[in-house]
């Protein structure tokens, strides 16, 4: 009887979050639905390439308003709702866990249709801190894989490399642990390296290109890491001298 209940919670739980996607891609692609439709109704006298070349920037235009337009609903939602993770170990069924799962869906939308065309620039960061994350000045994120804003704090200048995963969450025995990662200012994070829940890394540090900082590792100021698990470079010489 509780696996049916829960089956069916997860169920009607992934129902109610595709209505929610429903409701925002519609509510994004509305502009430039809107953009269309005018281009469309203006442009029957033209010639029928002239109007493939309108409608076609209009279409590419479309997107990008989309695409905008879910950053500013999903932060808003966000803001509005007031939505912050808590840090602790939860139930994979309570409110925390569902909350989490309501804010990575958010997320998501945006992470499977548009985020590529936000990195490096000025809306990344906007969208990371309309999520909850502290930023700096000067953050460069060029990653699509930053998951659990509201547990990330980045200090300035730093560089989040391309591919890498930062994620404040894991699921373990039943129960959902949140906890905070802590990233410095005129930090490198190495492209396809993985920021596991927990990790501490202080200022001007290195996170080599592929390294793996497992749970609440705290990197040093200045260190350079590596590897999987990441080591700091100096310990490996001294244990090999």
């Amino acid at each position: 009887m509780k696996s049916f209940f829960m089956s069916l919670t997860q169920l009607l739980f992934s129902l109610a979050l595709y209505c929610m996607c429903i409701l925002y891609f519609g509510l994004a692609l509305a502009p430039g639905l809107a953009i269309f439709i005018k281009a469309w109704q203006s442009t029957p006298a033209f010639s029928f390439m002239g109007r493939c070349l309108i409608l076609g920037i209009c279409i590419a235009l479309a997107y990008f308003l989309f695409g905008l337009t879910l950053v500013l609903l999903v932060g808003i939602t966000r803001m509005v709702l007031r939505l912050r993770l808590r840090e602790g170990r939860h139930r994979i069924f309570s409110y925390e866990a569902a909350k989490w799962a309501f804010i990575s869906s958010l997320y998501l939308m945006i992470n499977f249709t548009f985020v590529y065309f936000i990195l490096l620039t000025p809306f990344a960061n906007m969208l990371l801190r309309m999520l909850g994350a502290r930023i700096g000045a000067n953050v460069q994120v060029n990653s699509k894989f930053i998951f659990d804003a509201s547990l990330l704090e980045i200090g300035d200048n730093t560089v989040i490399g391309g591919g890498a995963i930062i994620i404040g969450h894991q699921v373990e025995r039943g129960f959902l642990k949140l906890k905070r990662v802590k990233i410095g200012s005129n930090v490198t994070v190495g492209s396809n390296s993985i920021i596991t829940p927990g990790c501490d890394i202080g200022d001007r540090a290195i996170v080599g290109a592929g390294a793996v900082l497992l749970k609440n590792t705290k990197v040093e100021p200045r260190s350079v890491w590596y590897g999987v698990p990441a080591d700091n470079v100096r310990k490996r010489r001294v244990k090999k001298s």
